[in-house]
């Protein structure tokens, strides 16, 4: 009996490529394995070694990217014609500590958590990727794949822009990401047209002056003053100069000066991110952001050194790409088990690839269905429902399955 016709019978999908019991349970060690093992940004050594391993396990020949961590792995051989599918997983994980307590698989790295969901990202494109090199065994597949593992993905302004660089757009037609949503049940995903996440920008501003007493500031650059008004105005200033409708925010996470109570220092220093929900204003915003701190700090007679750090676009989900990623669920999980989703103000930088080819990036829902506690993305206690990871599996499979029709 044909895969398609037990698929039929057991009230299934009709798409071949659904994942047997025993990779189910193989994914979820895996997963387990990197949840205990997290690396930072392009030190992913031991986490390429073990996908490395699996898929050269699999009959498949990845390479490593020149950094030395993250891989890319054909499945078929392009012809040069018709462009590929390309599903990217990130392998990089946090410098926070794990605070899960009673978890088997907590992180055994002090002050390193996968607790952005990477291990379940890569985990997912790794079981797609076996899934799909079966396919691609019997002939099922009607068109090659590309897997990329990349590294990286937080630190700004991102892994992708190496990636890119690596040569991994060449013969890809269409991207697709998926990110984990502790606010999504698992067994569903979330779609959205569009930005789906907004601009994430570092900024890091140094003002100096001469200093003083404190008793003389009009002798002298007040530069608390002047420090406390870049912190309060230059918010104020560039928000009034753009459309309120583009999201631009600047917003401080770190502020020092001085060392005594009657002393004016000579140097202040203030760090913090500039988001946007709208690429065209994105692309504005370090010439406005500049303008404005300039403008006050030159009010208060204070001199300024701006450190301003480009991070990741807003990652654009075009129509086709998220209406393919619709009918892959859909067909797979019925038509319930797909719901809209906002745009974030979080940064990724699965953006740079879509500024080259078109694609899309799916919310994975993570929550057990039931679990109101809140368990959020960045905190040392995330963790997810593992039946996620099939989820995702069974999402890329069938969407490398559609687009070959398309």
């Amino acid at each position: 009996m044909s895969a398609e016709s037990e698929a039929d019978q057991t009230g299934e999908s009709a798409l071949p490529g659904t994942l047997p019991e025993a990779l189910r349970a193989e994914l979820i060690e895996f997963r387990r394995d990197l949840h205990m093992h997290p690396e930072l940004g392009n030190q992913e050594f031991r986490t390429t070694a073990a996908i490395k391993a699996r898929l050269e396990k699999a009959g498949l020949k990845p390479r490593v990217l020149s950094s030395g961590t993250g891989l890319v792995c054909d499945i078929g051989e392009w012809d040069g014609g018709r462009p590929m599918l390309a599903l990217r997983g990130d392998i990089d994980a946090l410098p926070i500590p794990d605070t899960k307590s009673e978890c088997a698989y907590r992180s055994t790295v002090p002050d390193r958590a996968h607790a952005c969901g990477h291990d379940v990202h890569t985990t997912v494109v790794l079981g797609a990727g076996l899934v799909l090199a079966e396919l691609e065994r019997r002939g099922q597949l009607p068109r090659p794949v590309r897997l990329l593992f990349q590294p990286a993905e937080e630190v700004l302004p991102g892994g992708a822009v190496e990636a890119i660089a690596n040569g991994v757009l060449e013969g890809v037609g269409r991207f697709l990401a998926l990110h984990c949503d502790p606010k999504v049940d698992a067994g569903r995903i979330g779609l959205r047209e569009g930005p789906i996440t907004s601009a994430c920008d570092r900024l890091e501003i140094a003002l100096a002056g001469p200093g003083g007493h404190t008793a003389r500031p009009h002798l002298t650059t007040d530069l608390v003053t002047a420090v406390a008004r870049v912190v309060t105005d230059v918010p104020a200033i560039v928000a009034r100069r753009v459309d309120a409708r583009s999201g631009l925010s600047v917003t401080w996470g770190r502020v020092e000066s001085g060392h005594a109570p009657n002393v004016i220092p000579q140097h202040a220093e203030v760090a913090g991110t500039v988001r946007c929900l709208d690429l065209d204003t994105w692309r504005q915003a370090p010439d406005l952001v500049v303008a404005a701190i300039d403008e006050v700090a030159n009010l208060h007679r204070a001199k300024s050194e701006i450190n301003y750090v480009r991070g990741v676009p807003p990652v654009v989900n075009d129509a086709d790409s998220t209406e393919l990623l619709r009918d892959a669920m859909t067909a797979r999980r019925g038509a319930d088990s797909v719901e809209s989703t906002e745009q974030s103000l979080g940064g990724e930088d699965f953006s740079w690839y879509l500024e080259h080819v078109p694609g899309a990036m799916a919310r994975l829902g993570v929550r057990h269905p039931g679990d109101r506690i809140g368990r959020d993305l960045h905190q040392g206690d995330f963790d997810v429902d593992e039946s996620a990871i099939t989820v995702g599996v069974e999402l890329f499979t069938a969407a490398a399955l559609l687009d070959a029709t398309r």
